[in-house]
């Protein structure tokens, strides 16, 4: 069993940011909770490295919830359970360079073709579930 952090990030245009994994799979940007590291620090630091976001606003905490991993194919990896704990995240950063060569390929996708973009199905699940916080959130925006 694994535990991983990451985040929701979201544009100015109300877009959400996907990486693409070894070019096989699309995910939200997220990896491996370092020892003593809390989990949101966790999320900006692999936002920053799949997707080259350095200036991120943490806007709240979006829970977590439970998948197998990938593997460099794309396919489930019975042998690791993952606990993912994700944030909401904005940012007025626009061009994206990913650092991690593990991770190619960054773009941001409106709300609805990243559902359709998600590889994985827990991860669509997931994404569907905060749609309300993500909307409120760009409600609250629009507003101010």
């Amino acid at each position: 069993h694994t535990y991983s952090a990451g985040g929701v990030v979201i544009n100015p245009q109300g877009q959400v940011l996907l990486v693409s994994r070894h070019s096989t799979s699309w995910a939200l940007p997220k990896g491996h909770i370092e020892v003593g590291e809390e989990p949101a620090v966790t999320a900006q630091r692999e936002i920053y490295e799949e997707a080259g976001i350095s200036y991120l606003h943490l806007v709240q905490s979006l829970g977590s919830y439970q998948r197998y991993a990938l593997d460099p194919q794309g396919h489930e990896d019975p042998s690791e359970m993952k606990t993912i704990y994700m944030y909401l995240f904005h940012t007025e950063q626009g061009p994206l360079n990913p650092q991690d060569k593990e991770n190619t390929e960054a773009r941001w996708f409106t709300l609805k073709e990243a559902l359709k973009q998600l590889s994985h199905p827990k991860d669509q699940d997931f994404l569907e579930q905060v749609l309300p916080d993500i909307e409120g959130y760009l409600k609250r925006q629009q507003a101010d």
